[in-house]
């Protein structure tokens, strides 16, 4: 199982291998458009819904571009941005769809984007709760994202955890075939995408994080921007959620 936390993450991460994946179910986490309409005006579109809409065809050309044929796709419908508002929810929601996976790969815990971060609390919950539970919980896995690096960007690439080596991955070329044309797909993210390698991916176990602690490149990307989530707000909603599931 793939969650990711917006339309075009599973593709910048992994658009290349996801083919390859047997079994693969997809999860979104939010619709890619935020409450602000400022995005979506940028994109050329009236309205949140109207944006919304438009990134949900947007995957769909691309995981066919991808040749991904998923055996199950759930769209969880969050506003983009807003993840960290409805924990509760969402963990119940994936802790239920994990009861029959064998491995999760999802966003590492990198203060890059707050739905990202949201995406690694609720697997690492959802596995921590079925392991308490006494059933068998999935491998945890992480895809590449981004996060904050030396006052820029670093696109993906994982920031070091010591106790998780990487696999970096080369693309052959009907891989980068399919995952360039599949990146293509998605016309409103174009100026985000271009920021990103085709090649390599990388993949890793995840580490297990505290999220009542800044993220660990220490900066978090987000208080950048004039977001309503920051940093601080939204470990005061992951050290809510886990108070209530210790």
């Amino acid at each position: 199982m793939l969650i990711a936390a917006h339309p075009d993450d599973e593709v910048l991460g992994l658009g290349g291998q996801l083919a390859d994946i047997p079994r693969l179910s997809l999860i979104h986490v939010t619709d890619g458009a935020p409450r602000d309409p400022a995005d979506a005006r940028r994109a050329g579109f009236g309205s949140r819904s109207a944006y919304a809409l438009a990134r949900a065809r947007e995957l769909e050309r691309a995981l066919a571009a991808a040749q991904v044929s998923a055996s199950r796709r759930q769209a969880l419908g969050m506003v983009d941005q807003e993840a960290i508002e409805h924990l509760p929810e969402l963990l119940t929601a994936v802790q239920r769809e994990l009861r029959a996976a064998t491995a999760v790969i999802t966003h590492p815990y990198e203060g890059g984007h707050p739905d990202h971060d949201a995406c690694a609390l609720i697997v690492q919950c959802a596995c921590e709760r079925l392991s308490r539970a006494g059933r068998e919980a999935p491998v945890r896995l992480e895809f590449a994202s981004y996060h904050a690096r030396e006052g820029s960007m670093a696109t993906g690439v994982f920031w070091p955890a010591a106790e998780c080596r990487e696999s970096v991955l080369p693309l052959g070329i009907c891989q980068r075939t399919r995952k360039r044309a599949a990146l293509a797909a998605f016309a409103t993210q174009r100026d985000v995408i271009a920021a990103f390698a085709p090649s390599p991916e990388r993949l890793r176990l995840a580490p297990h994080y505290d999220f009542t602690r800044p993220p660990p490149p220490g900066e978090v990307l987000y208080d950048r921007f004039r977001w309503p989530v920051t940093g601080e707000s939204w470990r005061q909603r992951a050290r809510a959620l886990l108070e209530d599931n210790p």
